[in-house]
């Protein structure tokens, strides 16, 4: 179970809307987002830029800056000919398979003009190789409405406090925290510490484990309360939410979270 800090505020259903995937990658946002968000900053990219790509044919005029050290000529070089081989020894097509052997030239085409991918880890230091929260934020301009989206793979605590620093000029946070049982009193203190960023979804991950009735990891949406009405009163609904979550891994059941007061 999760502590009660964990439950969303209470936000109409209607009002929530699911971008990319149905199942991994897929993320929640609130509707009115696709009115004002002029700008993406993908923490953490990999090989799935599908959110941001949805998001982009709803909100044509929005841009995306993405930072992830992993993604290189290497990490290209080893995905391409895994998947091509892979393709081959496929019996049968599969058009994921497919998709993926030509996943580089898409991402080719998706980051070029307005959108970026910098090649920086992202982190506390400001270097060739690495970059802050801070830094990054510093050269945004003060008129940009901003969803900020983190999964770097259990160095998000290491940034906790850079967000809370920038906080004023998001619109949006969404993280996956990693490791969560480990870090559970860390996350409820971002929870309940944050001014302006209010939680108003939450969904479990099921690609790890849970351990003590607690996910591995979880999947967290904020708002900036200035810009949506939050209401102080907590969801009622039971999540994963019907009709909006769907398990990151489709061959394994959703998690179900609970949560308790203390």
């Amino acid at each position: 179970m999760l502590p009660s800090a964990f439950k969303p505020h209470q936000v109409e259903k209607r009002n929530l809307i699911r971008l990319g995937p149905k199942y991994d990658g897929g993320y929640i946002v609130h509707k009115k987002s696709l009115e004002i968000i002029t700008l993406i900053i993908t923490c953490g990219l990999n090989d799935d830029w599908n959110f941001e790509k949805e998001f982009l044919k709803k909100k044509p005029l929005c841009k995306v800056v993405a930072y992830d050290h992993t993604v290189n000529n290497k990490f290209w070089l080893s995905y391409s000919l895994n998947n091509f081989i892979n393709l081959l020894l496929l019996k049968k097509l599969k058009i994921k398979k497919i998709i993926d052997v030509f996943k580089y030239i898409d991402y080719k085409l998706f980051f070029s003009k307005k959108n970026i991918h910098i090649e920086k880890k992202i982190g506390k230091k400001n270097n060739t190789k690495e970059i802050s929260i801070n830094k990054i934020f510093k050269c945004i301009k003060k008129n940009e409405k901003v969803i900020l989206k983190i999964d770097i793979e259990g160095d998000e605590y290491k940034v906790l406090e850079d967000v809370k620093n920038v906080e004023n000029q998001l619109d949006h946070l969404i993280i996956e925290f990693h490791h969560v049982k480990k870090n559970l009193s860390t996350i409820e203190m971002f929870v309940k510490k944050n001014k302006l960023l209010k939680l108003i979804h939450i969904h479990g991950n099921n690609y790890s484990p849970v351990r003590e009735g607690i996910p591995d990891s979880l999947e967290m949406t904020f708002v900036n309360k200035k810009n949506y009405l939050i209401k102080a009163k907590k969801s009622e609904c039971e999540y994963p939410l019907k009709g909006i979550d769907y398990p990151n891994l489709k061959r394994r059941e959703d998690i179900n979270l609970n949560f308790y007061a203390r």
